[in-house]
């Protein structure tokens, strides 16, 4: 497993105000640097107050610090959102509610490069969007060397050393009518208390065979046989069979894989000749969901033979 990033991301503007349906009024510096999740609406900036003020966060004027500015003479304006723009490199500032920007904001603005947005949205509408936005852009990642796959609504992370079968096995459950989300290149978010798996954009939906090469899973078998992103709900690791090892052979044992904070379940399954991996991650898939429903095989036999 690779370090985990810290939470950062470099966003072109075009791309910020298409996600989330704003109106782009001066593009200002060209790209934005966001480091955080929070978001500032500067009341008590504009009143003075500059403690615990972070200049990293996106700003967001409403109705309310919209309509307190216009209650002072241009001069005393042009001060108060002067030393405003003096704290830092501000990412952006978003008016909300299609509110007209104040002359002095965009004189600001443009000394020092600072883009603004304007939606029709109303504050709270627009705070929810962004704190939804920025969680997913910005929350914690790692990558892990596998492959993710959607069997029965389930996320299935394969795991192994290289050459133990891992792109194989995918291939088969996608010819079972399965769905890849990613080969070889696992990229993790944790989102909220959730681990959500996708395929970095250069090999998205590409595979390698060994003996074949690179295939495109998408061009070969359609639409239908990738996902983009899926929820990781099982770590499926597979390892050549080792006589001197002991396996799990009624389920009573819990095994977990830590990710990001996050223990996913586990299961480790030997990998010999004549095994049909497909079929058992099809198996581990369902008795997932049905332990995640409250119902275990392995305790009602354990309960049915204490009862004898």
């Amino acid at each position: 497993m690779n370090e985990i990033v810290l939470p950062r991301a470099t966003v072109m503007l075009e791309k910020f105000a298409g996600d989330l349906g704003l109106e782009m009024l001066y593009t200002g510096r060209g790209i934005m640097t966001l480091t955080t999740i929070s978001v500032d609406r500067p009341g008590l900036r504009l009143a003075g107050f500059f403690n615990y003020f972070d200049a990293e966060r996106i700003l967001l004027i409403g109705l309310a610090e919209h309509e307190y500015m216009r209650s002072f003479s241009p001069d005393e304006r042009k001060e108060k959102i002067g030393r405003l723009f003096e704290c830092g490199e501000i990412p952006c500032v978003i008016f909300s509610r299609d509110l007209p920007v104040l002359p002095e904001f965009m004189e600001s603005a443009r000394a020092s490069g600072t883009p603004i947005f304007r939606t029709s949205k109303v504050t709270s509408s627009l705070m929810a969007d962004l704190y939804i936005y920025l969680n997913r852009l910005l929350a914690p990642e790692t990558t892990m060397h596998g492959v993710l796959m959607d069997v029965f609504g389930s996320g299935i992370l394969l795991t192994g050393n290289s050459g133990v079968g891992k792109s194989e096995t995918a291939m088969e459950l996608i010819k079972r009518g399965h769905r890849l989300v990613a080969d070889d290149s696992v990229l993790i978010k944790r989102v909220e208390n959730e681990l959500v798996g996708t395929a970095p954009e250069r090999i998205r939906y590409f595979m390698e065979l060994r003996g074949i090469g690179i295939i495109n899973v998408k061009n070969m078998y359609g639409s239908g046989s990738v996902l983009g992103e899926k929820e990781i709900g099982l770590v499926f690791e597979m390892e050549p069979w080792r006589r001197d090892k002991e396996y799990d052979r009624i389920g009573g044992e819990k095994n977990f894989e830590d990710i990001l904070g996050i223990k996913v379940p586990k299961l480790t399954v030997p990998v010999s000749p004549g095994r049909n991996l497909a079929i058992l991650i099809e198996v581990a898939a369902r008795d997932q969901r049905l332990k995640s429903m409250g119902y275990d095989a392995a305790q009602e036999l354990i309960q049915r033979t204490i009862g004898r």
